[in-house]
């Protein structure tokens, strides 16, 4: 099916040839005619293959063209960096027109966003935060907001959203068309889809959680933290010297140490990126990397779901994730648009029962292919404080499974009572 078929009108049709894309993907081909058609929508599809499009190319067409000062429809995504790229989807497609598309998001002073809003917008795009703080405001016009987009929505109920997306719900008119997205639909969100869309047509194109087919998946077991950095060097200067790479992992104190260790030892330029630092500085390094100013970032889940970066060849796992979606959206941030791209996961002892919990969820077709560590790689020792926290992890994993396995680092039993006195016990005798 081509995008004329799908009835998208010239000035769109231009817009999607500048973008370079040709044909419509799946879901795009299955998602736009009902949501043209006014029906409310569930769309599962894996990351990196057009989901953005799917539900800004029929609310663009149904919008039409610039109208009033208020929005007529309401994106809500659960971080600033996935507004920002379903923004920037929004505003390419929508090259041809006058239509007004307004980013909100925060981490940045309300007023300026206010003074947007008062010159008008036709489509916001926001975070459920910063919405309801704008709203409160008086800065948002709610009455004429016909559509409303959830994405991602997993992860905002991961991240506590639930109560701001009620309050939401309650402010926005009852009538209008309701279109949930994401790459996942565990049974939480079925139950948050069941309480908003009606009758919604579930269009999934592959089993949730699943990895696009381009990406080739690796793993490597690596002793400790000072290994996996000296493989880490090796992928980045030996074997990918000259491809755009990101890296993830889990903490913000391994993000920051774990940039610093590559900025001393790569060409190329490198950046953290966690939540303690400044919203400015996130979004600059974005932009660096986006640009290829940067040729590596380093970053926690925080931007797992907000990289839209074709060019990025390779995501090295530095950390494993804890579950299957995490990990999915974290290598869907290579291979995007179907080009080839590589995931390497570099994971310890203790994080092995972690790794296999993710590959049981995998699809079969879907091969964590395992690489052992080169010889050219040294291999460092343990230090004892590592060692003896692995072992603790490894512990804490197996009594989760089982509540009756003692391992080394088991409660220690209950001290007896202390022995009474010498004279509590005398005066016993006397009586």
């Amino acid at each position: 099916m081509s995008f004329e078929k799908l009835k998208i009108t010239r000035q769109f049709l231009n817009a999607i040839a500048d973008s370079g894309f040709k044909d419509p993907t799946p879901i795009q081909s299955k998602a736009i005619p009902p949501i043209l058609a006014g029906q409310d929508v569930i769309g599962i599809a894996q990351t990196g293959t057009g989901k953005t499009a799917a539900f800004a190319l029929p609310i663009l067409l149904k919008v039409k063209f610039a109208q009033g000062n208020v929005p007529r429809a309401l994106v809500l995504v659960p971080t600033k960096e996935l507004v920002i790229q379903i923004h920037s989807v929004f505003e390419s497609l929508a090259t041809y027109t006058n239509l007004r598309c307004l980013a909100l998001y925060g981490g940045v002073g309300p007023k300026t966003q206010l003074e947007e809003l008062s010159k008008g917008s036709d489509i916001l795009i926001s975070t459920p935060g910063r919405f309801m703080d704008l709203y409160l405001r008086g800065g948002v016009e709610t009455k004429k907001i016909k559509t409303l987009v959830l994405d991602e929505a997993d992860r905002m109920m991961d991240m506590g959203f639930m109560p701001q997306l009620r309050n939401i719900l309650e402010v926005i008119p009852s009538k209008r068309q309701n279109l949930l997205f994401s790459a996942t639909f565990p049974t939480r969100v079925e139950v948050l889809s069941e309480e908003f869309l009606l009758w919604p047509n579930r269009i999934e194109v592959s089993p949730q959680a699943t990895p696009v087919a381009s990406v080739t998946q690796i793993k490597t077991a690596v002793p400790n933290l000072r290994t996996k950095l000296n493989m880490l060097r090796h992928l980045l200067v030996d074997i990918y010297p000259d491809d755009r790479a990101l890296v993830f992992v889990r903490t913000k104190e391994q993000a920051e140490s774990i940039a610093k260790f590559l900025e001393r030892t790569i060409p190329g330029g490198v950046r953290g990126m966690h939540s303690n630092k400044a919203q400015n500085t996130r979004l600059y390094a974005m932009t660096l990397f986006r640009d290829g100013a940067i040729r590596v970032l380093v970053s926690t889940d925080v931007s797992s779901r907000g990289i839209d970066v074709p060019e990025t060849k390779l995501v090295i796992n530095c950390t494993v994730p804890r579950n299957s979606a995490d990990y999915v959206h974290r290598i869907g941030r290579t291979g995007r648009a179907f080009r080839e791209g590589v995931a390497h996961t570099l994971f310890d002892p203790s994080e092995e029962s972690y790794l296999k919990a993710v590959e049981s969820h995998l699809p079969a077709k879907n091969v964590i292919i395992e690489v052992p560590l080169p010889d050219c790689v040294t291999i460092e020792e343990t230090p004892p404080a590592e060692a003896k926290q692995m072992a603790r992890d490894i512990d804490a994993q197996k009594r989760k499974a089982d509540p009756d396995f003692k391992g080394a680092f088991h409660d220690r039993k209950r001290k007896r009572p202390m022995a009474k006195s010498r004279q509590q016990r005398s005066a016993r005798r006397r009586k």
